[in-house]
């Protein structure tokens, strides 16, 4: 199959690793078009979403019971793993059935579905974490409460409390609430936030496969992603994992739009406005760190070179993607623009009072016991991970620096640093924080992402190495039954690091949400427990059977 990346005509294997480009087998075209094998991919990687979570349900252990906490997140994490070596061994079975004519459909699914189970995983962790009570984590209680708030009213016919908050999750909740929970917002804020942790993986991996093969969309755009996982408000980390890799592919389409004819032109300009549309929407703030970035990498790969004809097809394409978004997001956007202007931020936060140059780990509101931070450095207060992405950072922009992917990544990281150092530079003057903490989360997926992305050009440059031997030099070891160079090989290996990987990150994000009375965001499914339900009773498990209207609120002297 022939996949484009950043902006060049390469050949790349679905699969993914470092492969050499070979010409599509006859008998291979009649599997599907790439379109059916995608939608096919969407449902391998949404079914698998829903399996662990659907298998959590039936665990029997007291959520608020370390012990159990820990007894369930193995049972998770050992049902991931089967399931995912299910789906790797089927990889490796089509390596040697028919010549391993499907190994690139196996590829495919097997790619999907472990995308899936790590979200999966985590929105299996949050059922946990909630057994025994109706309400979604942190009950009525801070954001939570208010969002319940606004979405009953959505629903209802009355404005929200804010107009400048998202639409999009308000009137989802709302409907979503009439629809399934008999119009109780609060009880079904529950089933979306685990609904949401699941959607999660299945959505940036869908959004990644626009530029990348399966493997390499797993490996290069679903494994950085982990790193922002949340169960509690899922929609604003979810849009900015997929708005990424959508942005980037809109400027490659851009860079090609002279060339196109003018149906599929303005049709792929169209779609890409109502999809950006839909995602500022749901949460507009990832494109108020992304605008400059963007704006210089549409500039950049502008048709120039392509003629007036190839100018004014640009122009058009451009056209067609702001009104689509003006039709799909018009009227939010100008709330924002008036409105928005006057919306202060003045609650200044645990990361507001430490170093802002220091973006490689957020610890949320409530951050715990955290002593010094950020932690101090070997290299001039730095750490070793700060100095990787850094290091990665330069060397994706060395190796790809004629590559849309890469140079649109990396305006986006700039950006959002330039804005975060502007809002923070005013922060004394204004006494508002305007939530520039918030750059943290994209910065480090762009510096994730960028770090990724040199190991995905380096074994580009190694594959086109490969195909492209001396006279005098030894042809390369094969696969057994394949004729490649070891290209199955590399993509069973590469799944099951990946499995590995995305076992242990899914862990490590499902166990923030396990309830305890603590100063971290263990305390949202805390209070959760510690509410009073809708017929008078307790949750099954509140601690010392006692409960209140409220809920536990403790919490209140963790804020400062």
């Amino acid at each position: 199959m022939t996949v484009s990346t950043e902006g060049t005509a390469t050949v790349l294997p679905p699969g993914g690793p470092a492969a050499p480009a070979r010409p599509i087998p006859a008998t291979r075209r009649g599997i599907g078009s790439r379109g059916t094998l995608l939608l096919l991919e969407a449902a391998v990687a949404f079914a698998a979403a829903l399996v662990l979570p659907l298998l959590a349900r039936g665990f029997k252990l007291n959520p608020l019971d370390r012990i159990a906490q820990v007894s369930g997140l193995a049972a998770i994490q050992l049902r991931f793993a089967l399931i995912g070596l299910v789906f790797i061994g089927a990889v490796a079975l089509a390596v040697r059935l028919r010549g391993g004519r499907h190994f690139d459909l196996a590829t495919r699914f097997a790619s999907a579905a472990l995308a899936g189970l790590a979200s999966g995983f985590v929105a299996a962790g949050a059922v946990v974490a909630l057994h025994g009570t109706p309400w979604p984590m942190f009950g009525l209680n801070g954001d939570s409460g208010r969002i319940v708030e606004w979405a009953q009213a959505v629903a209802n016919g009355r404005p929200s409390g804010s107009p400048v908050y998202p639409p999009a999750p308000l009137h989802t909740l709302g409907h979503y609430a009439e629809w399934f929970r008999g119009g109780n917002t609060a009880y079904a804020f529950k089933d979306l936030q685990i609904l949401g942790a699941a959607a999660f993986g299945p959505l940036v991996y869908l959004c990644w496969r626009m530029l990348l093969g399966p493997v390499r969309a797993l490996a290069f755009g679903v494994a950085p992603a982990f790193a922002l996982i949340d169960a509690y408000k899922p929609y604003s980390q979810t849009v900015l994992v997929v708005l990424v890799p959508v942005l980037v592919a809109m400027v490659v389409s851009l860079s090609r739009s002279g060339t196109w004819n003018w149906r599929p032109l303005l049709l792929k300009g169209a779609g890409f406005g109502a999809l950006l549309g839909l995602m500022f929407l749901t949460y507009s703030g990832w494109f108020l760190w992304s605008a400059g970035g963007v704006l210089f990498a549409a500039l950049l790969y502008f048709p120039w070179r392509d003629g007036r004809l190839g100018r004014l097809k640009g122009a058009a394409f451009l056209g067609a993607s702001l009104a689509a978004f003006l039709v799909v997001a018009g009227r939010y956007l100008m709330v924002m623009l008036t409105e928005g202007q006057t919306t202060k931020d003045y609650n200044f936060r645990f990361d507001n009072f430490t170093d802002p140059a220091y973006y490689l780990m957020w610890r949320t509101d409530m951050p715990g016991k955290v002593g010094e931070w950020p932690l101090p450095g070997e290299y001039g207060g730095v750490g070793l991970f700060a100095l990787v992405t850094f290091a990665g950072l330069g060397a994706a922009i060395w190796l790809g620096l004629r590559k849309p992917m890469v140079v649109t990544i990396a305006a986006m990281f700039i950006s959002a640093w330039v804005m975060r150092m502007y809002i923070a530079s005013h922060m004394y003057e204004t006494q508002t924080v305007q939530l520039y903490t918030r750059t943290n989360n994209q910065l480090l997926y762009c510096g994730l992402l960028l770090c990724a992305l040199v190991v995905h050009l380096v074994s580009l440059r190694m594959a086109e190495r490969r195909t492209q031997p001396a006279a005098d030099t030894v042809p390369a070891r094969t696969t057994p039954g394949t004729g490649f160079p070891g290209r199955e090989g590399a993509v069973i290996g590469a799944l099951c690091a990946l499995l590995l990987l995305l076992g242990t990150v899914s862990s490590s994000m499902a166990d923030r949400y396990m309830p305890a009375k603590e100063n971290t965001y263990r305390i949202l499914p805390w209070v959760s427990h510690t509410i009073t339900e809708r017929d008078g009773s307790c949750p099954k498990y509140a601690p010392g059977g006692t409960c209140s209207k409220d809920g536990d609120q403790s919490w209140l002297g963790f804020i400062r």
